[in-house]
């Protein structure tokens, strides 16, 4: 599974996705990774299964949801963000697929 994390830089986001990559191998899941700027988002979004938004730009939730299409797309969970918390990311993922 690809997971595509839009945020307003792609820097903070490059650390989650280190996250979530360790969980989803812990639990022995291939799944691949990519950080990307809001800015580069139509470079990325046909490589994703799933897209998730950092949420210091929730806000474009609809405008990635409209460049999505028919892919999964949902905000990260705040608290999960903030804390790193790679292993919670990896659940919301799970449930939206």
């Amino acid at each position: 599974m690809n997971v595509l994390l839009i945020c307003s830089m792609g820097a903070s986001t490059a650390n989650m996705c280190k996250k979530i990559e360790e969980a989803a191998a812990a639990e022995g899941l291939e799944l691949e990774t990519q950080a990307v700027a809001m800015a580069m988002m139509n470079d990325k979004i046909d490589w994703a299964d799933v897209v998730l938004v950092g949420p210091q730009i929730r806000f474009m939730l609809d405008k990635v949801r409209a460049a999505a299409k028919d892919k999964p797309v949902e905000a990260i969970d705040m608290m999960a963000y903030g804390m790193m918390d790679g292993a919670k990311v990896l659940q919301q993922i799970k449930g939206m697929m």
